[in-house]
């Protein structure tokens, strides 16, 4: 993982972290809907976290592309599977998404 993105995913953990320390009556049930939502289930949190991941693209959160890549990197996405996730957010969200695509590859190189 490169400085830039260590730096970057410290940045987000810790704003996160302020979030729910400032407002824990939302960030509480928030957190548990998290959890609902990507565990394993009929689909794995892989397959959720890399959906996560390309609406992410999709609706241009630079902070959730580099979360959700984490996240879908932890539970063993690989690179084909990310750079597949990277062409769906294009397919669905156009010209902006092939801006954040890009991003988001930058984002996997310099997380692997």
């Amino acid at each position: 993982m490169t400085t830039v993105y260590k730096e970057h995913t410290a940045a987000i953990d810790k704003r996160v972290g302020a979030l729910f320390k400032a407002a824990p009556s939302v960030m509480t049930p928030y957190s548990q809907l998290v959890k609902a939502a990507s565990a394993e289930a009929v689909l794995s949190s892989k397959s959720k976290e890399l959906m996560a991941f390309s609406i992410s693209i999709a609706i241009r959160c630079e902070d959730c592309i580099v979360f959700h890549l984490r996240a879908a990197l932890k539970h063993g996405a690989s690179r084909e599977e990310v750079i597949e996730a990277i062409s769906v957010a294009v397919e669905m969200g156009g010209g902006p998404s092939v801006v954040y695509g890009g991003r988001a590859l930058a984002a996997l190189e310099g997380l692997l």
